[in-house]
Formats: C-alpha cells, sequence, structure tokens
C-alpha cells in the first residue's frame, strides 16, 4: 500500500470515528417522561439535532435556563415545525426525558406551540398521554 492510499485510509477512519462519536445515544436520558413549562429564550432548528432552551421558574423565585434536544430540522419540518412555531418569549409546555444526571437538559418528546397545537419533537406524529397536561389554559 502506498503511502498515498494509507494516508487516505487514516482520514476516513479518523472522519468514520468522529461522526459515529460525535451522535450521542438517548442512553443520556431518563426513559420515563417528566413535564416542564416555561419562556422559550432561543430556539435552534438545525441537523443534526435541534435545540431549544427554556427560562422555568423554579417554584421559589429561582429561575433556571433548562437546554431541550430535539430531532434535526427536516424531521420537525415533515411534522410541521417550522421558524414561526416557537419563538423566545412563548409560553411553552413540554414533555421530556430528563438528562440521567439530573441535569437541566431534557430530550424532547412534546411541546405545546403558541398556537396550542401539540407536535412530537423526536419527530414523530403521536400525541402524549391525555392526563390534562397540555390543556388550554
Amino acid at each position: 500500500m502506498s503511502s498515498k492510499s494509507l494516508g487516505f485510509a487514516v482520514i476516513c477512519a479518523l472522519a468514520l470515528v468522529g461522526s459515529v462519536s460525535a451522535h450521542h445515544s438517548h442512553g443520556n436520558y431518563e426513559s420515563t417522561f417528566i413535564d416542564i413549562q416555561g419562556t422559550v429564550t432561543e430556539v435552534h432548528l438545525i441537523n443534526p439535532h435541534s435545540w431549544v432552551y427554556i427560562e422555568v421558574d423554579e417554584g421559589n423565585g429561582e429561575k433556571t435556563a433548562w437546554a431541550l434536544e430535539a430531532t434535526g430540522r427536516s424531521g420537525l419540518a415533515r411534522i410541521g415545525v417550522t421558524a414561526d412555531y416557537i419563538s423566545p418569549g412563548d409560553e411553552v409546555k413540554v414533555r421530556c426525558h430528563q438528562l440521567r444526571d439530573g441535569g437541566k437538559g431534557c430530550l424532547m418528546g412534546f411541546l405545546q406551540g403558541r398556537d396550542g397545537s401539540i407536535k412530537d419533537w423526536d419527530g414523530h406524529e403521536s400525541m402524549p398521554e391525555d392526563d390534562g397536561f397540555f390543556d388550554i389554559d
């Protein structure tokens, strides 16, 4: 094998390892859902994962920032989530899988947008269990 071929093979192997490690599993998150609500501070509809940041009132006068991970922009577009679905300043309700370490981060399940519609931000077209959390006030 020539040094040029060997170099190309090494570069390809490193690129593959980098892309595999960059795409993490859902194992970082709990298997059960939690419900949170708060005010959107940022929305990033990007690939391979979209992010929504919200400020949550913890009930003791303290507010905390939560990072919510979702499927990529193209998966969200297929279920009707576009750039105007939510914006900073919107009040939202979210059902998600919290980080296993208890941190202020979640893998999104469902989010209720400003129009009252509920979308599955994991890219499916399913609906949450009807337990009253997403009732419109």
